[in-house]
């Protein structure tokens, strides 16, 4: 009866099940950024409206703003979009990725 006792901790960990879903990193669910149609952005000013609006024209789940002179990591999260701009505060590019 004793050992029954030790292992039974060990009989009921192996029953547990997995999660359903393991999530990806760089991935949100139902969100891939798509930068067809972004385009129209470039050339206005890098706004907190402008930024919403590019995530809703991209899909994207993430908004990630690059200034000038700032260097960005090379990961690429396909749920993120990019939007480069100017000393100006103008928009300049706009990447998936």
């Amino acid at each position: 009866m004793r050992s029954f006792v030790l292992f039974a901790p060990a009989l009921l960990a192996a029953c547990s099940t997995a999660p359903a879903a393991t999530p990806v990193h760089g991935v949100t669910p139902g969100h891939k950024c798509e930068s067809t149609g972004t385009d129209q952005f470039v050339g206005q000013s890098a706004t907190s409206d402008a930024g919403a609006a590019i995530m809703r024209a991209s899909r994207a789940a993430v908004l990630r703003w690059s200034p000038p002179g700032v260097m960005l990591t090379m990961d690429f999260r396909e749920d993120r979009v990019t939007v480069w701009y100017g000393p100006d505060k103008i928009i300049t590019k706009i990447r998936c990725g």
